[in-house]
């Protein structure tokens, strides 16, 4: 309650408010959520590797403190200064990226964070918002262009290819699908010809496909998920303890702190699969909650994108609707690896999972769809007193 009251003093909210108390209740209920949910699920680990059960929780309350910072910031900031900044930002990723791949961190055989002291940033998780600034710009710069001729649809493909070969050498598929997948959303919306829409999903499928097929790792990830049980020891570990936790959740769940799983036997039981230990622990009725939340938040997001394009922000219209595709599919993908419905993929949960690059990433994409929404109401209430005036 305090946090709501908090919030409500921040952005002033009234009956008349003009930012969308929906999505700011959403997120804080979802921050909420995960913030339970990490502590639960991290304590064994915790104390496997730090002899400090809380160790996670207090890393996870640091980024919370520092995105809270950055939500203020970026409700804050006019969308002028992104529409303004969008090529710059574009043009930092790529240098973020390669510096990355110099000298970033591996964890888990992969090279995708620098530190920055005791915070670890995530370089892709950084990228990919700057990209979807760009590609807003770009389809309010060329939109006839996009929706006439096959020149205009090819260039920011070329863009996201290099910012793709760049992440796929930490490497990172699951960040690219994203990409990929909100890219081609957003062309979509923007008007592109539907053959130039298909034969590019048909491209991107394709693509995948041969990324898996010449990856070990990949492969292994692929036939574990369609037969975990063949070798629930082996590649299909993760996904059968996923299973066997969404099982034992039954309709209320075991209760806050009683998951068996995360008792060092479901890996990443914090991060990528904290929605297993969710389902273990509150059962049908806590999943469902949450989804309903998740689908809340994405609905408005929507809501805030398409009343911005009614109201002529262009701009403002394609940056928000392409946040509310990244969370969707996000957000898909994450439940879908863990319920055994997509193959495991390494996506957090927004706003749910622990990892502090993706909080403070997608707490400064809801700061910008609260400000799309605020500008647009702003707008409209000035035209409607000029209206009356008149």
């Amino acid at each position: 309650m305090k946090v709501l009251e908090f919030l409500k003093a921040q952005f002033h909210v009234r009956s008349n408010t003009l930012y969308d108390i929906p999505l700011i209740y959403c997120m804080v209920i979802l921050i909420g959520v995960g913030f339970i949910m990490v502590t639960s699920a991290s304590m064994p680990t915790a104390i496997r590797m730090f002899d400090n059960p809380f160790h996670f929780t207090i890393r996870h309350v640091v980024y919370l403190v520092l995105s809270m910072s950055l939500l203020m910031i970026s409700t804050s900031l006019p969308m002028s200064f992104w529409k303004k900044a969008n090529l710059p930002l574009l043009l930092a990723g790529v240098p973020m990226l390669i510096a990355v791949l110099v000298i970033g961190r591996e964890v888990n055989g992969s090279t995708r964070w620098i530190g920055l002291g005791p915070i670890n940033i995530q370089v892709s998780e950084v990228a990919k918002l700057f990209f979807f600034c760009y590609l807003a710009g770009y389809l309010v710069r060329k939109k006839s262009e996009v929706q006439e001729n096959l020149k205009g649809f090819i260039k920011p493909l070329a863009v996201f290819t290099v910012y793709a070969f760049l992440i796929l050498m930490q490497p990172d598929l699951g960040t690219v699908v994203v990409m990929f997948v909100t890219t081609v959303g957003l062309l979509f919306l923007a008007g592109a010809r539907l053959w130039q829409f298909f034969a590019l999903m048909m491209a991107g499928v394709g693509l995948v496909v041969l990324l898996i097929a010449s990856s070990p790792y990949r492969r292994a990830r692929i036939t574990g998920f369609m037969d975990p049980w063949d070798d629930p020891f082996g590649k299909g570990y993760q996904l059968v303890q996923s299973l066997m936790a969404y099982s034992r959740g039954d309709w209320f769940g075991q209760g806050l702190g009683n998951s068996v799983q995360k008792l060092q036997y479901l890996p990443e039981a914090h991060t990528d699969f904290i929605f297993a230990i969710l389902a273990e622990e509150t059962g049908f009725i806590g999943v469902l909650s949450v989804l309903t939340v998740l689908f809340v938040l994405i609905f408005r997001a929507l809501n805030v994108g398409f009343n911005a394009l009614k109201a002529g922000k262009d701009y403002e219209g394609y940056l928000a609707l392409g946040i509310a595709i990244w969370f969707a599919f996000q957000s898909m993908v994450n439940v879908g690896a863990s319920a055994g419905i997509l193959p495991t993929k390494g996506l957090t949960l927004p706003f749910v999972s622990y990892g502090g690059s993706s909080l403070l990433v997608m707490t400064v994409a809801a700061g910008i769809l609260l400000r799309v929404d605020f500008e647009v109401k702003m707008a409209t209430k000035q035209a409607t007193v000029r209206g009356r005036k008149s």
